[in-house]
């Protein structure tokens, strides 16, 4: 197993362009030990791809705090309990289900646009990436949609957080935690006395094999989509936004032929893979690409790694539109494949068309050095002009 220390401070640079970061750790070896860190980087595809589908293995109860309490549902909850919770969960993002919000959607989609789509510049990231994800969420979820700031200063206060030191970043985060509890009780105390057709009020009248969620399960499943909902789509958005601005033959194709967009999404999801890892931890003493492993390793699975594999994949380095096999992890795999990727899709294709209907000639504001986030690859200082 390679040994190797991470800066400091990450280079914007690699921030900005990964694929010849994730190829040197490939390179490296199949596991490397960050020591600093006390974690496990993978990041070839074969062993991404063994990780995420063997949870026995490579278990996600308790693989990472991120201000919570207890083990998040359905997240962090593995087989057999795990499908349990799906069979609840998964109905509401069927893609039948996810198709009836499509009208709604694109109508505020519309308004957002062309409120910003005569004024020449905008930072996309605030008027457009943030805003769309963040309040789809909070309606579906019941959460209050003017208190939308509010909302997005606690998702950046986990996710987001800025600390001096391991302890405390979990110090924060756990302070930001109990916050977004009790944003979620508020409205738990609310269904319950006055029950609507909010995702909140449905999962307390759910069943898991003939027992009523509780309050606490309902917690931790808001928990979750509070902070999934609120940041990942935002963070796709950014991605694909800076891409097609900095290359104008992808951009022009997506104007000319809105019909290729969904295409086009599968494809900027493998190359830019917003969400770069995944954590696991070991139950048990395994192996990866002939390196042992020992038992409660804290496994981090690059899937931006394995989504730019030349291993896996053709002409890995090209971004192609057309490409007809498109397997990418970007959105996991397995039993904790993302429980909310129907979603995702439709939000991203109809922020394509609408902005692209709108604005199909755009391009980074000069001057502008894009700053990706270490975590989630958002990008707070997307400012584009046309």
């Amino acid at each position: 197993m390679t040994h190797i220390e991470l800066p400091e401070l990450p280079d914007p640079a690699e921030l900005a362009h990964p694929q010849q970061l994730y190829k040197g750790l490939r390179d490296a070896g199949a596991a490397i030990a960050m020591e600093d860190l006390g974690m496990t980087i993978v990041g070839r595809h074969e062993d991404v791809y063994e990780i995420l589908r063997n949870p026995d293995v490579f278990s996600s109860n308790a693989a990472i705090e991120i201000g919570q309490v207890r083990p998040l549902v359905p997240l962090q909850i593995d087989p057999p309990e795990h499908k349990k919770y799906r069979k609840i969960l998964d109905p509401h993002f069927a893609p039948r289900k996810v198709a009836m919000m499509e009208d709604d959607i694109r109508g505020f989609v519309r308004e957002m646009v062309e409120a910003v789509a005569d004024s020449g510049g905008v930072n996309f990231h605030d008027a457009i990436a943030e805003l769309v994800p963040t309040t789809v969420f909070l309606d579906l979820l019941g959460l209050p949609v003017s208190r939308l700031q509010e909302f997005i200063a606690l998702k950046d206060g986990i996710i987001h957080t800025q600390a001096a030191s391991r302890a405390e970043r979990e110090a924060k985060t756990a302070e930001t935690g109990l916050k977004i509890y009790a944003v979620i009780q508020e409205v738990i105390d609310q269904r319950r006395a006055h029950p609507t057709d909010d995702l909140i009020s449905r999962f307390l009248s759910s069943e898991v094999e003939g027992e009523r969620l509780t309050d606490e399960d309902v917690l931790d499943i808001g928990y979750v989509f509070f902070l999934a909902g609120l940041d990942t789509v935002t963070a796709s958005l950014d991605c694909m936004l800076a891409f097609l601005a900095q290359n104008a033959a992808h951009r022009e194709r997506i104007a000319a032929e809105p019909g290729m967009i969904p295409h086009a999404i599968e494809e900027m999801l493998r190359w830019e893979t917003p969400v770069p890892g995944v954590v696991r931890i070991t139950t048990e003493d395994t192996e990866l690409g002939g390196c042992p492993i020992a038992k409660g390793t804290q496994i981090v699975a690059m899937i931006g790694s394995a989504n730019t594999d030349e291993a896996a994949w053709d002409d890995v380095d090209v971004v192609d539109f057309d490409r007809e096999a498109n397997k990418h992890l970007t959105f996991g795999g397995g039993t904790h494949r993302c429980l909310g990727s129907h979603l995702a899709r439709l939000e991203l294709r109809i922020v394509l068309e609408e902005w692209h209907r709108a604005v199909p000639d755009y391009r980074l504001a000069d001057g502008i050095e894009l700053q990706y986030a270490p975590d989630l690859r958002s990008i707070r200082n997307l400012e584009l002009v046309w």
